[in-house]
């Protein structure tokens, strides 16, 4: 059986992690997680209060003289992926951990789940600073704190935007959001969410004449991942995949499309994508082959990057649902779906290795009504950002199909400060306990920073964390050595600041 406490200093971070993997916290379902932090700072005798959208702080003063307030910030949900063949409910069921050993390190994961160390890691660290303060064993006279846990920041950052001017007294604030453990981030991109209806108008197939063949077309096997972090790292995007395919399919042979349903998230780069098509019964192998080697053409580029893109083409011999998109729809929603604006688009022209500009076509649902299409731009100019969801937009109309437009959220990016006194005094505590250079960065991803920097922009920020790979997919994992490491100097920073 793992025992978490095995695992290195502090103990009680890989205690809580344990505590914390069993609570439910998918976006807008923190409620538990909340309770569970707030009972344990009551329990260790901090005062905490909850603003009107949930957002929790907890205050522990300095013992004597205090002359600093630092606030160390993370938030409280998590993203929910899975792969499809894993039986697993984010409402109840906790996660399973494991330990995984790759190239001689060892890493902590879950079972076929995203693992929840962003922003897991950050519940537990502030979490162990209260405990060892409360025993005593960290004491800083004249240095208290704010912990302040957000909700929802994995859905447009809306605990953040939400919180008010006077809810933090802070003078500097360490977020604990970044996946490097010898990077402090001080920059990120901006963002633009938009959810797009497009209504259904749909016609009835005549299936009593038996022409007519129900086909499930199914994608799987990609890696998925961060669609701020990884988005230019070559990995395929299911939905544009399957887009491409259906596209030339429709061009070639007569389909109807009944249904299309992948992806999860506007944050994370789809692995899975289904359609089901009726396409006339005796084309079937035709079908068939001509899907397969289009497929084979597909992979090429994805060559060395996704070993294990497979696609599934089946017969579905008790579907009967006659229902099918009109041909106008069918023709219009392809399209949009083959010239959608997706990935990498392009690079910072002077910061080497940094995203510039990118969109993520994150989720496509068949609904009752209508196709919902989620999609999100990033972008580190604030005019980039708005130019890439134009010419998304303009796309749309051209089509001249009944859609309804939704701004889900649009957050700000975060400019970097290299004259930072905060970043200055942890670049000095890591010298000091590593003896090698901290890197500084800007990130493609969006940091809640962002806007807290908009709210108080006299707080000076950086964001810290232990390494973690694979955010926002099922393969998420942090490495274990990194927690300790990430803890030790953090620690070291805020004696400093002491």
């Amino acid at each position: 059986m793992l025992n978490l406490k095995d695992l290195g200093q502090p103990f009680e971070f890989w205690e809580y992690f344990e505590k914390v993997s069993k609570i439910p916290r998918c976006s807008e379902q923190e409620e538990k997680i909340r309770i569970f932090i707030k009972e344990e700072a009551e329990k260790l005798g901090y005062k905490s209060k909850i603003d009107s959208i949930g957002n929790l702080v907890v205050k522990i003063p300095a013992k004597s003289n205090q002359k600093l307030t630092g606030v160390l910030q993370c938030h409280m949900d998590m993203v929910c992926e899975k792969n499809e063949s894993i039986i697993h409910n984010f409402s109840k069921d906790p996660l399973k951990l494991k330990i995984e050993e790759i190239e001689n390190e060892k890493w902590l994961t879950a079972e076929g789940t995203t693992l929840g160390a962003d922003n897991g890691v950050g519940i537990c660290y502030m979490l162990t600073l209260m405990n060892k303060i409360q025993k005593g064993e960290l004491n800083f006279d004249s240095l208290g704190f704010e912990l302040l846990f957000t909700v929802d920041e994995e859905q447009g950052l809306r605990g953040a935007f939400k919180i008010e001017k006077d809810f933090l007294e802070g003078d500097f604030l360490i977020n604990l959001d970044s996946e490097e453990d010898d990077a402090a981030t001080i920059g990120c991109a901006g963002g633009l969410v938009h959810f797009i209806e497009i209504k259904k108008s749909t016609i009835e197939l005549n299936l009593k004449d038996n022409n007519f063949l129900p086909v499930k077309i199914f994608i799987s096997g990609l890696l998925g991942g961060h669609s701020g972090v990884d988005i230019h790292l070559g990995r395929g995007n299911a939905l544009k995949i399957i887009g491409q395919l259906l596209w030339k399919l429709n061009k070639e042979y007569p389909i109807h499309l009944c249904s299309i349903d992948g992806g999860n998230r506007t944050n994370a780069i789809p692995r899975e994508v289904t359609a089901i098509i009726y396409i006339e019964k005796d084309k079937f192998s035709e079908v068939l082959l001509f899907t397969q080697d289009l497929f084979n053409d597909i992979k090429i580029i994805f060559d060395g990057i996704e070993l294990n893109l497979d696609i599934l083409i089946e017969k579905l011999d008790d579907y009967t649902d006659n229902r099918v998109l009109s041909d106008k729809v069918q023709n219009d929603l392809l399209n949009i779906m083959y010239l959608i604006p997706n990935g990498l688009l392009s690079m910072h022209p002077r910061i080497d290795g940094l995203v510039f500009n990118s969109s993520n076509f994150g989720t496509i649902t068949t609904r009752d009504d209508d196709i919902e299409i989620k999609i999100s731009q990033r972008s580190l100019s604030e005019y980039f950002k708005t130019v890439i969801w134009e010419k998304t937009k303009a796309l749309l109309d051209l089509s001249d199909l009944d859609i309804n437009i939704i701004r889900d959220s649009d957050y700000p990016g975060w400019t970097p400060n290299f004259q930072s006194k905060l970043l200055t005094k942890f670049k000095e505590s890591y010298k000091a306990m590593y003896n090698e250079d901290l890197k500084i960065k800007a990130i493609h991803a969006g940091l809640e920073c962002g806007i807290l920097k908009k709210k108080f922009p006299n707080m000076e920020m950086i964001s810290i964390g232990p390494t973690n790979e694979g955010a926002h997919s099922p393969d998420e994992r942090v490495l274990i050595k990194s927690v300790e490491k990430v803890w030790n100097v953090l620690i070291s920073l805020l004696k400093k600041l002491n």
